[in-house]
């Protein structure tokens, strides 16, 4: 092993001048694109239309369930209990614009899922869905039995009279992190931590946030790819690095006539205002959703990444391509209002809320 004072190989400086000189935009407003042996990886939408181009829609029927019923929500996502005042933000519906999703089903969500098990995989936003998701099916069987085991990096929730298990298993970066004698080593193309994975009928990948933390808040102290440490790198390169490891373990260890993967997309920040037009605002005080027909900050140049890395998937990934609807919902974020995440949290979304919207993508996508 050995150390390098280079942020990253010239070489991947000049993939990475490429990667940004592509045309985000338009790829980003056709994402339903299937070609080839592309299509059989990159199911985006369904047969019939593009279920992640829309609009947020007033409907008095949401919220789908009550947070104070809900026995599974963290104080960080519980925003009604820790003052938030407003409501209309609850009330919003995605509907896609040539064809409707289905309503959440609970009850046809457990039995055609019985006695099997879900994992999501990822970081906050991943336990941001895994609750979304226990608090969607509770709401259909509030008396049904269940079992809530919680230990450091894993959590399980079996709802015992079908057999059904969500799991959650955190990790920021989907690559192993690992502490070694010379620190904390994040390591770019290993994934030992997969074992974990292996088993289940269901995985649901996420993984973005934490690959731009610096400082304090950055939890590694080193980077190694190919035997080489280095002490930081371009985080868009490493993204793709650590990615692209990640494509690896799907294609070689995943089997698809037992295993169904999801990646759950980049889910937006709103921390500054310029994105959608109100430079000194940020998702504080939110109220509504953003009305216009192109959001102006555009793709994050992840979403971008996120597409190359799919091109070297062998097997098939669903990606639910959340990006460009989460990123209207400037609305729908804690803000203040987080039982334990203090100061503005313009990074996760409230339960009820966004999240379950994606679960709703997620219901569409594995029953459809």
């Amino acid at each position: 092993m050995g150390f390098s004072s280079q942020e990253n190989p010239s070489s991947l400086y000049f993939f990475f001048f490429f990667l940004l000189c592509l045309t985000t935009v338009s790829a980003y407003t056709n994402t339903s694109i299937s070609n080839g042996e592309e299509g059989g990886r990159r199911e985006l939408a369904s047969w019939r239309c593009n279920w992640f181009k829309g609009s947020w829609v007033y409907d008095v029927k949401y919220p789908l369930y009550d947070p104070y019923k809900c026995p599974f929500i963290d104080p960080q996502f519980n925003c009604k209990k820790y003052g938030r005042p407003d409501n209309l933000y609850l009330k919003y519906r995605w509907q896609p614009s040539s064809c409707s999703l289905p309503r959440f089903n609970g009850l046809y969500f457990l039995r055609k899922m019985r006695g099997k098990k879900i994992m999501f995989v990822g970081d906050s936003l991943s336990t941001n869905m895994w609750q979304s998701l226990a608090c969607l099916i509770h709401s259909w069987v509030p008396n049904a039995r269940y079992t809530l085991l919680r230990q450091k990096g894993l959590a399980s929730l079996t709802f015992e009279d079908y057999g059904v298990t969500l799991k959650l298993y955190r990790t920021q970066f989907l690559v192993d992190l690992d502490s070694e004698n010379v620190g904390r080593v994040l390591k770019l193309d290993s994934i030992k931590q997969g074992k974990m994975w292996r088993g289940m009928d269901v995985l649901i990948f996420n993984s973005w946030h934490w690959w731009t933390h610096i400082d304090h808040i950055q939890p590694w102290d080193y980077m190694e790819d190919g035997g080489r440490l280095y002490k930081d790198m371009n985080r868009l390169v490493a993204y793709y690095k650590g990615m692209t490891t990640w494509a690896r373990w799907v294609n070689a260890f995943v089997n698809p006539s037992k295993t169904k993967v999801f990646f759950n997309g980049v889910s937006p920040v709103h921390y500054d205002g310029r994105d959608w037009g109100e430079p000194l605002k940020s998702c504080k005080s939110q109220t509504q959703p953003f009305y216009g027909r192109k959001y102006p900050g555009g793709p994050p140049v992840a979403w971008v990444i996120l597409n190359k890395v799919f091109r070297r998937l062998k097997k098939p990934v669903y990606w639910l391509d959340i990006t460009g609807l989460s990123q209207l919902r400037k609305d729908a974020h804690p803000s203040a209002y987080s039982g334990n995440h203090p100061g503005n949290d313009c990074s996760h979304w409230c339960l009820p809320g966004l999240p379950d919207t994606w679960n709703v993508l997620f219901y569409s996508a594995l029953f459809s």
